[in-house]
């Protein structure tokens, strides 16, 4: 059982050393637009939700 542990250790830094990292740069890019579009959306349904409710009370 030890050496089946060893060995998907021994595969899995095999695997690791196979990836492309981003830079810092690049990294940082990216989690501005995952924040940006996060926000945008939850404005947008936040309006939305607001509009239909809105709706809904004139109707009811």
């Amino acid at each position: 059982m030890f050496q089946k542990a060893v060995k998907f250790l021994h595969d899995v830094n095999t695997e690791m050393s196979k990836v492309s990292w981003p830079t810092r740069g690049e990294l940082k890019g990216q989690t501005i637009i995952v924040i940006a579009v996060s926000v945008f959306f939850a404005l947008f349904i936040f309006i939305v939700d607001h509009i239909l409710s809105r709706l809904m009370t004139l109707i009811y």
